[in-house]
């Protein structure tokens, strides 16, 4: 049965191991790129992309003998290899890999890379960029033209400024590693903002130096003295811990967290869910500003503070697949035409009632919307110790609508 040769290139020219396997072969496939390494050779060359293209004309010469396919650095590590062992299999394979290009940025940079994070920004779109990176330690990126390092760069430092983060905005560093093996080589490193104002080939790879989150930091059980908020304005622990529980949130997807307050159940699903893009909707400054903060405080970029008031705010939000009202301002009915309007199939709306008129305004609304609605009443009694006063607060309607 003939094969595929997988072959891996790292730097400027073929190495003699790499030669024999290539001349035995009947066809190869090469990148606009590579191609100049294999001039010398008369085999039929077959073009990497499109990749459906390649794919039908490789499983042709396959008839014929051993085809190659080169692929730079390590062909498994976010490249073709993926593709090929699911369209011919993984023993049709044989695979010759060469240094990522993770390895080569990381020797070039003289820089230890086993507690980085890696993510493929390469032909896809990153709904939420700074909220998949700030906060997360030290990064690597594979950019595209897209999200190339000046952009990427350009929006960390927007979100950061918008947060009034400047310890954060100094803390990080970026590192930029340009046509790595090649005769242009180029390494760049600088600030946010020095980043943002350069210019960048195409082949480049990105490090994103920023703290480590602690490992005693909590992922879910933040106390109400540890959230900035103004007196009072603040979802009770154990009602905002059975909130996220009614909520089910996703993984990835988008939230949006109508009348938001100090952002208390936003921050415990940024910290739950740190993939997870995060719209908070508040519309009094000082709220916002303790939004602001909170985020400041925790890293928690997923979130997006969004300036306004329901149901308006949220004609530009993308659509949610998890929506929290907590505070509605009496436009209960309004905000829940819109919310349920635009909530994704499948998805959840979870309301906190105080007054028996939201409850009971929540609940007929979302019948009539058409969703599976249900219901239960939280009461909180906290006493500190055995001989304190217990404290009792007012009891608290979870609603919960299915659409």
């Amino acid at each position: 049965m003939s094969r595929i040769e997988l072959i891996g290139i790292s730097g400027k020219a073929l190495n003699s191991e790499q030669w024999p396997i290539l001349r035995r072969c009947r066809a190869i496939v090469a990148s606009r790129r590579h191609r100049p390494l294999v001039a010398g050779l008369l085999h039929p060359l077959i073009d990497i992309a499109p990749v459906d293209a390649m794919l039908h004309q490789v499983d042709t010469a396959l008839i014929d003998g051993d085809v190659a396919v080169l692929a730079s650095g390590d062909p498994l590590f976010y490249g073709i290899g993926r593709t090929l062992i699911a369209r011919f299999g993984a023993d049709r394979l044989r695979i010759h890999p060469a240094l990522s290009a993770v390895q080569l940025a990381c020797a070039r940079f003289r820089l230890p890379w086993d507690d980085l994070t890696l993510l493929s920004l390469h032909g896809r779109t990153v709904q939420d960029l700074a909220g998949r990176i700030l906060g997360r330690g030290p990064m690597m990126l594979f950019t595209d033209s897209r999200n190339s390092p000046d952009r990427v760069a350009a929006t960390l430092l927007n979100a950061l400024t918008a947060c009034e983060d400047r310890e954060r905005i100094a803390a990080i560093r970026i590192r930029v590693a340009e046509n790595l093996g090649l005769a242009d080589e180029r390494l760049t490193s600088g600030s946010l903002a020095e980043i943002a104002a350069g210019h960048f080939s195409a082949l480049n790879m990105m490090l994103i130096e920023q703290p480590q989150p602690s490992a005693a930091d909590l992922c879910f059980g933040l106390r109400e003295d540890e959230i900035l908020h103004s007196r009072g304005l603040i979802t009770k622990d154990e009602v905002r811990a059975a909130t996220l529980h009614r909520l089910r949130l996703p993984a990835t997807g988008v939230f949006w967290d109508i009348g938001g307050g100090s952002g208390s159940v936003s921050l415990e699903a940024a910290r739950m869910c740190p993939d997870l893009s995060i719209h908070t909707i508040e519309k009094k400054p000082e709220e916002q500003a303790n939004i602001r903060a909170n985020i400041r405080r925790y890293g928690a970029y997923a979130i997006h503070l969004v300036s306004g008031e329901a149901p308006d705010a949220l004609a530009n939000l993308p659509a949610p697949d998890r929506i929290f009202i907590g505070g509605s301002g009496q436009r209960l009915e309004p905000i829940l035409e819109a919310a349920v309007a635009r909530l994704a199939a499948g998805g959840r709306i979870v309301v906190n009632a105080v007054l028996e008129q939201t409850e009971t305004t929540a609940l007929a609304a979302l019948q009539r919307l058409g969703l599976r609605v249900a219901s239960s009443t939280l009461a909180v009694n906290r006493r500190l110790s055995p001989d304190s006063e217990p404290r009792v607060f007012n009891p608290i309607t979870l609603i919960t609508g299915d659409k």
